[in-house]
């Protein structure tokens, strides 16, 4: 029977420390042998010979829910229900992005971009087979080394360092693509051009921490903030140019596919402390200017806006742009008028970089909101799938000319662990300063016991890692480490929106169903983290379904982590063991007496062709 009191009191005399013990050391074996294929170190050989002995090793192989639980046995855990083999689908679909399919893309208009938007397939299109990836694909180069160089094997397309060849993006050599940090705005360097930024922006002593890189490239903007510290969301969309998204992401860097087109902007409004626009080929006086407004409503008070190329100083410029200067002339008219509108502070114009700063609240705006729709306030945050309106979106009330609306945020790191100003306010219902801290510390735990499973959780191995129902981010925190990212996932089912929170934070993310597939391409994370996914969408799609998606977002020996109810993840373990996974499910670390367990998994290294079975041992 178990007692109430200190659990350290009777550590040394408990056999179930023990199991624990075993069990982690088992699995933490296990885990590590995932190297083998890695080309991470000299640490390979010995893993693979850690691996074999660590097979036959069982993980808590005596777990008796029913015994535990009662009737909340699981209903799915029937020794006589045969797995379901998932077999491997064919080598065409081997970069296949279900949203942003290019067949499927080419039935909606072209007007505002709406063919480049989400467009999923209908439930009887939709893949039940596991993604391969190609023949010769290896682990990615660890940080920082990726950010400058990507395995060709890995993303096989050429037509940008074609196309791109004269402003030295991506250049193919032998076996690597490299990445000499160059875009069509900064010639001499992203480096350079960061530092002309800095001139202007507070970017060196954290004010700022989060950006947007509208129409990305192959982000190299984002890459290169990585030593100022500021964590960059990049998108683009899928084009002509093969793999911009997939090679960011490649690269260790922050990326989704995405445009600017007739929805809204996957994130909460007052998100980013700086947004940005090499050259990204945006109309931004179109329409009204709604693209601006979009901007707009996702850039926190006092934020900046960076516009670098066409049109800017196009009275220099419109004979190397090889366009004529009345259409350069107006549309940077247009801009300047959108902006004034905006209640924008046009802060700096020099060669062809234009920076303006978005207001600290609305007291300097009054005169402007009698020339302009207001949004309804109730919509900056219900994004998903709705449409993009030219209207601008309110500030928050303030009392004073010098408060910043919505609360000011303290530099990062300090704002990574200090109450958010929504929660502090009472912004997100429900929620309170006492469980943001319970909450943070809550996590903390879960991550220590992770790695002591898991103990190259943050060792580099694992650069690029998505959390697919973050709630306040406290895992993302709690791993914060420049060898990482998280990209923090609020579903839009959830029950709180917490995603404005998670930026407040200094982390990233993204609103999403995960009963559809993830914009993004195959084998762009290395873990994934899952915490009440499955029971949450328990009533809302196919557990199958979300697994798959799952399966061709991670890469071949990348890892997942599962935490949910017994009862829901015996079924999420028995359809995962069709799929090429090594699977194991351990106890909550407060003893096997609490029905919420944890699964980890590994995917299996294997490309095209392989044939192999994918019902797991």
């Amino acid at each position: 029977m178990a007692t109430k009191g200190n659990p350290g009191d009777n550590r040394s005399r408990s056999p179930l420390s023990s199991l624990f013990i075993v069990a982690g050391l088992c699995c933490f074996f296990y885990i590590l042998g995932v190297w083998q294929r890695s080309g991470f170190g000299k640490g390979d050989s010995i893993a693979l010979e850690i691996t074999k002995k660590a097979e036959d090793c069982g993980i808590l192989p005596n777990l008796e829910y029913e015994t535990h639980h009662g009737n909340q046995s699981s209903s799915f855990d029937d020794p006589n229900q045969e797995i379901k083999e998932i077999e491997p689908c064919a080598e065409q679909y081997v970069d296949y992005t279900p949203c942003h399919d290019q067949m499927r893309a080419m039935t909606f208009p072209r007007e505002n971009m709406n063919y480049r938007e989400r467009h999923c397939p209908p439930e009887e299109e939709k893949l039940h087979c596991l993604i391969p990836a190609p023949k010769g694909y290896v682990t990615p180069f660890p940080w920082p080394k990726s950010r400058d160089y990507v395995p060709f094997a890995n993303a096989p397309y050429k037509s940008l360092t074609v196309e791109k060849a004269v402003q030295n993006w991506v250049q193919y050599e032998g076996n690597v693509f490299r990445f000499p940090g160059g875009g069509t705005q900064f010639p001499n360097g992203a480096d350079a051009y960061i530092e002309q930024l800095a001139s202007v922006i507070p970017i060196d002593n954290g004010t700022v921490r989060t950006a947007l890189d509208t129409g990305c490239g192959v982000a190299s903007w984002g890459a290169y903030l990585f030593k100022k510290n500021v964590l960059t969301m990049s998108f683009a969309p899928r084009d002509s140019h093969e793999s911009q998204v997939q090679f960011a992401l490649e690269r260790g860097v922050p990326a989704v596919i995405g445009v600017l087109g007739t929805i809204k902007l996957p994130y909460p409004s007052r998100a980013f402390d700086m947004a940005h626009c090499s050259r990204c080929l945006i109309p931004w006086g179109a329409n009204d200017g709604q693209y601006m407004m979009e901007v707009d409503r996702v850039l926190r008070p006092g934020g900046y806006w960076v516009l670098s190329g066409p049109p800017i100083n196009w009275r220099s410029n419109y004979q190397a742009w090889q366009r004529p200067k009345e259409e350069l002339e107006e549309e940077q008219r247009k801009i300047e008028e959108i902006a004034e509108l905006l209640c924008w502070e046009k802060k700096h114009e020099k060669g062809e970089i234009a920076i303006w700063r978005k207001r600290v609240n609305n007291e300097y705006c009054r005169e402007r909101d009698s020339r302009v729709t207001l949004c309804e306030s109730s919509n900056a945050e219900n994004v998903w799938y709705k449409k993009m309106e030219a209207c601008v979106t309110p500030y928050p009330q303030t009392t004073n000319s010098d408060e910043v609306a919505g609360g000011e945020l303290k530099p990062f790191p300090q704002r990574l662990n200090t109450v958010p100003p929504r929660i502090a306010s009472g912004f997100v219902p429900g929620l309170s300063v006492e469980s943001f801290q319970e909450d943070n510390k809550l996590w903390k735990k879960h991550v220590n016991s992770y790695k002591r499973v898991n103990k190259i959780l943050d060792s580099g191995r694992y650069r690029n890692i998505l959390d697919m129902n973050a709630g306040l981010g406290s895992f993302a925190a709690a791993l914060e480490s420049p060898k990482l990212w998280v990209m923090n996932v609020v579903p839009n089912i959830a029950e709180q929106d917490t995603l404005g929170v998670i930026y407040e934070r200094g982390l990233i993310g993204i609103y999403h169903d995960w009963c559809e597939a993830f914009s993004t391409y195959p084998r762009t994370y290395d873990l994934i983290h899952g915490n009440g996914v499955f029971s949450l969408y328990k009533d809302k799609c196919n557990a199958e379904d979300i697994l798959l998606e799952m399966d061709r977002i991670l890469r071949p020996e990348g890892a997942v982590i599962l935490r949910d109810h017994v009862d829901v993840l015996t079924q999420v373990k028995r359809i995962a063991s069709g799929m090429r996974w090594n699977i194991k499910m351990v106890d909550h670390e407060d003893g096997p007496l609490i029905s919420e367990k944890v699964l980890f998994a590994v995917k299996k290294y294997w490309v095209v062709g392989d044939n192999n079975s994918t019902v797991s041992e």
